[in-house]
């Protein structure tokens, strides 16, 4: 646990251990959460916003779609062909 004060002006310094910890670097924006007993620091938007589109579209798949049954087929044969290397 580490131990800091808060500034004439309501600046807080986070320890170089946490920074280093969460990479966190001078000039990052942080949102402030109050949670009732103290304060949440998160990162302000640590990706950008995506739609299902974007995710959904880099599939590209055309075909027919496929069956539950051979959806857990061919995770079933994936497992089977790691474990066969080992």
């Amino acid at each position: 646990m580490e131990t800091t004060r808060l500034s004439s002006k309501g600046q807080v310094i986070i320890p170089k251990a946490l920074r280093d910890a969460h990479h966190w670097e001078a000039g990052q924006e942080l949102v402030a959460i109050g949670t009732g007993d103290g304060i949440l620091l998160k990162l302000k938007n640590p990706f950008r916003e995506t739609t299902l589109e974007d995710v959904a579209g880099c599939l590209n798949y055309l075909g027919e779609p496929k069956s539950l049954e051979a959806i857990e087929d061919a995770i079933r044969q994936g497992v089977m062909e790691q474990y066969d290397r080992f």
